[in-house]
């Protein structure tokens, strides 16, 4: 006699990649709001740690130095950019150990701003 109790199947191999991929978009999703930016904490490093030589709002106090009020040098992605930072570059002392990368990333999303 044959048990007709019921059991659960397994989903099919195509809807079990459907379910991974819906699962991963979202956490995904869900990681980058919590990695996100946040140009109000930029605004405060960059007035301690970088207005000093880039001036208030961007405007260079120093010669030589650029102008991200008129997007200098803002046109590179922020992987450049935080490297530039972080190892420093001409004038500009190298940031790493000093700002963590998550500041840096708030300063870049601060200066984007400024346009």
């Amino acid at each position: 006699m044959r048990n007709e109790s019921f059991t659960a199947s397994s989903p099919s191999p195509k809807a079990a990649r459907a379910i991974a991929l819906g699962l991963s978009l979202v956490l995904l999703g869900l990681a980058g709001a919590a990695q996100a930016a946040d140009p109000r904490n930029g605004a405060k490093v960059y007035g301690e740690r970088c207005a000093d030589c880039h001036g208030n709002r961007g405007v260079p106090t120093m010669p030589g130095v650029p102008d991200f009020s008129r997007n200098q040098r803002l046109m590179q992605s922020d992987l450049t950019l935080v490297k530039s930072i972080s190892i420093g570059k001409g004038m500009m002392p190298a940031f790493q150990g000093v700002l963590s990368e998550h500041d840096i990333l708030d300063v870049i999303a601060y200066l984007r701003t400024l346009q």
